[in-house]
């Protein structure tokens, strides 16, 4: 059994930009290291098929790689990870042997590889279609605060989101126009039968353990043989092939790119790029992203949700990382970051003309998609007795 040391890796490269890799790195010059019979490789080699060579400070307990621009950081022990200047979640600890920092072979093709280079994933910015997936809906309240509830702000957001792509030349699906709830599947099926789409689900965070709780997150989902990022431990289990999805490298790029624009523009606290097997985006079979907007359960950031100004700036954010995203296939160079963003002058949010939303003023196409007898009627629905947040649950497979 490895003893796990607690200590921040930053590896800080002397090259202005991570974009590109070292020619001429072969396939035979990864070192394979195995631990507990898993592949790991080591931070020195991630560093040199980047092409990135290192110097290293230490101080202490902790170990700096210094850097011009945009660190690539680890904690030895631990899953999270600073990857050009946004907060991420690895599906496995890093681990240290005999003198060596380790990162797992899946965490270097399935979390480093598309967060560092996303412009050079297969297929990525391949767009026509943005399906929009305001959450919960109906008698599912979401999220609830003194000022209001997640399921009309998430789709008030939504409401404001649409004009600003459909701008840009983009198409766009609601998953709801209006107040009523859409069965999960039907989100997914939704996404899945549009041609070269992507699929965005908006909510609002809450919880019940820490009321000062505060910040943005981003799923994608959770590859396969690997956890959660929810799970606390990570258990022999979580190496078990559970379903995974064609599209993952696509739909980490499309968080990266999202995420990088949020945290650009609006200045909320960074909880990260992560992992998770949420039924919509389990079922989903396009690149698919659901975007936590601030916590409802703490007092300011509520208030922050709660103005219409506010959602409008978040709103312009992800159309900024939309569009980001759609440009990775075209200019085939890597996407702005946060401190590229932090550099711009602020975004002008777009304020639309909404009207309220019924289940017959939903887009006629997605009646096409899936048929209305797919949709439940929001009379016709009894409330669960349990469950508050039908889409915050992990579903396992």
């Amino acid at each position: 059994m490895l003893l796990l040391v607690k200590r921040w890796l930053a590896l800080v490269f002397i090259c202005a930009s991570f974009a590109f890799a070292q020619t001429g790195f072969a396939a035979s010059d990864w070192e394979v290291i195995k631990v507990s019979g898993h592949d790991y490789l080591s931070v020195d080699n991630i560093s040199k098929f980047y092409g990135l060579p290192a110097g290293v400070a230490g101080a202490g307990d902790k170990i700096r790689f210094e850097t011009v621009k945009n660190p690539l950081e680890f904690v030895s022990g631990s899953r999270e990870a600073m990857i050009n200047g946004a907060r991420s979640w690895l599906c496995f600890p890093v681990v240290e042997q005999n003198g060596k920092y380790l990162v797992s072979r899946t965490d270097v093709a399935k979390t480093i590889e598309p967060l560092m280079r996303p412009h050079r994933v297969s297929n990525v910015g391949r767009l026509e279609t943005v399906v929009l997936d305001p959450g919960h809906g109906g008698y599912d309240k979401g999220q609830v605060s003194r000022l209001g509830y997640e399921k009309d702000f998430a789709l008030d957001v939504a409401r404001k989101l649409r004009p600003i792509l459909q701008a840009k030349g983009l198409r766009i699906i609601m998953t709801r126009e209006g107040d009523y709830f859409v069965p999960l599947e039907v989100r997914a099926q939704i996404a899945n039968k549009a041609r070269n789409s992507i699929f965005v689900s908006i909510h609002f965070n809450g919880t019940n353990d820490d009321p000062d709780a505060t910040g943005f997150e981003i799923f994608s989902f959770t590859p396969r043989g690997a956890p959660s990022t929810s799970d606390s431990t990570v258990r022999s289990s979580s190496f078990n092939m559970q379903p995974g999805s064609q599209v993952d490298a696509q739909s980490m790029a499309l968080s990266a790119c999202i995420y990088h624009s949020l945290l650009g523009h609006i200045p909320e606290y960074d909880r990260g790029i992560k992992r998770a097997r949420f039924a919509v985006l389990r079922l989903t079979k396009v690149p698919a992203v659901l975007i936590e907007g601030g916590f409802l359960t703490e007092r300011g950031e509520s208030k922050l949700i709660a103005n219409k100004d506010w959602r409008g700036k978040l709103a312009a954010a992800i159309g900024v990382g939309i569009e980001s995203y759609r440009s990775l296939g075209v200019k085939k160079q890597p996407p702005m970051l946060v401190a590229d963003y932090r550099k711009q002058t602020k975004l002008a949010p777009v304020e639309p003309v909404v009207q309220e939303g019924q289940l017959k003023e939903a887009d006629s196409s997605l009646m096409n998609l899936v048929g209305k007898s797919k949709f439940v009627s929001p009379q016709q629905t009894s409330t669960p007795s349990q469950r508050i947040s039908l889409e915050s649950d992990v579903i396992v497979p």
